[in-house]
């Protein structure tokens, strides 16, 4: 096998035909050089240079082999600047999951900050949910989640990047859908509701059975959705009522109405998550990118 350096030794060579000339070149001793590209050529079984008193001659074994010996050099080089580029988390692959609620507003802003620093990252973005999002980073499957922070759990850390707060959604022609004081949610305890099961995100199940019974009542839930994105189209489909995050409705299309709540219920709609510990230089400037200007830093403790 060719090695790097003697490949350095006979392109100097090959494109000087001097001995002499290539050693100053390479900053070193004619001998060793003479010696190194006899050696090379016995390794390879073939003569690569005609030498003469006068003059050193390539033959056509030495103008093949040189094309080679450039190519060898030049993905050495290329593969050291890889590796300084990735070591200063300047290329790379971040591999990122979110919930349907980031890619509205959130997401796209850390996106753009970081591809405009980190143009050579090659990013995978995933849809996913919470709970599945905390599995995924610690199996190692994710580098970061954006998604509804909850407890963490020793093993990931967490920086919160939106508040929020539940609203009411109803259907735009609801009885109650054209007031615009806040509302008790206890008036909407015999309403259908629109409902996410609790497997698919447990956390955010659990938020809004919570939320329900501080109004004192269990909510009747015929309806059931996969994502916030589907459960407020079953709303404006007329089919009930729900609560979700307050930045999740008003983006939404003509059909639906929302109202605060009277007694306002405060969550912290999207974090960053991580593995606890030491992180990649990808997954901290991500987590620069999206840590909201005023907070200062590392990642915050495990929650």
């Amino acid at each position: 096998m060719v090695e790097v350096r003697q490949a350095r030794y006979f392109i100097a060579v090959a494109e000087e035909l001097n001995f002499s000339r290539a050693a100053v070149r390479l900053n070193m001793s004619q001998p060793p050089l003479s010696q190194a590209i006899l050696q090379l050529e016995r390794q390879l079984g073939t003569t690569l240079l005609n030498r003469s008193s006068r003059n050193v001659l390539l033959t056509e074994a030495g103008h093949l082999f040189l094309e080679q010996c450039r190519l060898l050099v030049g993905a050495s080089e290329r593969a050291r600047e890889v590796a300084a580029l990735a070591n200063g988390g300047l290329t790379g692959t971040l591999r990122i999951g979110a919930v349907t609620s980031a890619f509205s507003e959130t997401l796209p802003q850390i996106l753009q900050k970081f591809r405009a620093s980190r143009p050579l990252v090659d990013l995978h973005v995933q849809e996913i949910d919470s709970h599945h999002g905390r599995d995924a980073l610690e199996r190692r499957e994710l580098d970061v989640a954006v998604i509804r922070q909850t407890a963490t759990g020793r093993r990931l850390s967490s920086v919160p990047l939106r508040r929020d707060h539940f609203v009411v959604a109803m259907p735009e022609k609801h009885p109650l859908a054209g007031g615009e004081e806040p509302i008790s949610l206890a008036e909407f305890r015999d309403e259908p509701w629109v409902w996410l099961p609790r497997h698919i995100s447990p956390d955010y199940h659990d938020e809004l059975v919570a939320a329900c019974r501080q109004a004192g009542f269990s909510p009747e839930a015929q309806h059931f959705a996969n994502s916030i994105h589907s459960q407020l189209a079953m709303v404006r489909c007329g089919l009930g009522v729900t609560l979700a995050p307050e930045s999740s409705v008003r983006h939404q299309p003509q059909g639906l109405v929302w109202r605060e709540l009277r007694r306002r219920v405060d969550l912290v709609e999207l974090s960053v998550v991580v593995r606890a510990g030491g992180h990649e230089p990808l997954v901290e400037h991500f987590i620069a990118c999206a840590r909201p200007e005023r907070d200062a830093g590392t990642v915050g403790a495990p929650a």
